[in-house]
């Protein structure tokens, strides 16, 4: 079993997944069972994708996973905030929406190291 708690991308996908639970207590009980409920598993699933993604040895494939879901997750808060479940208004959104840009960036760049420079697989370390 690899490890995956040294990655950056997993430190910053965990750092959000506690910062979604935490902002989901607050949401209202309307929003907190819909859209609430959503952002929690998607944070979560994202988490997993990571943790696969770092135990294979082809990448690739889980990679392009997560990237969707990473552009899920980004439209899923921006329905959020734009139907005011955010209870911290535009701060709380942007903190989220500035941790998913981040991780989007991370995984591009571990995809790029993948598919090193010609676009063929590469070693990875």
């Amino acid at each position: 079993m690899a490890r995956y708690e040294h990655l950056p991308i997993y430190r910053e996908a965990y750092d959000l997944t506690v910062h979604i639970e935490k902002i989901v207590r607050n949401f209202t009980r309307y929003h907190k069972y819909t859209l609430g409920t959503d952002l929690r598993n998607k944070t979560r699933s994202v988490l997993e994708r990571i943790i696969e993604a770092n135990n294979t040895p082809d990448r690739t494939e889980h990679l392009m996973g997560l990237r969707q879901q990473l552009e899920n997750l980004k439209v899923l808060c921006r329905l959020c905030h734009d139907s005011g479940a955010f209870g911290g208004g535009t701060k709380s959104y942007l903190y989220v929406a500035e941790r998913l840009t981040g991780l989007a960036r991370q995984n591009e760049g571990w995809m790029k190291q993948c598919l090193g420079k010609n676009g063929q697989a590469g070693k990875e370390t």
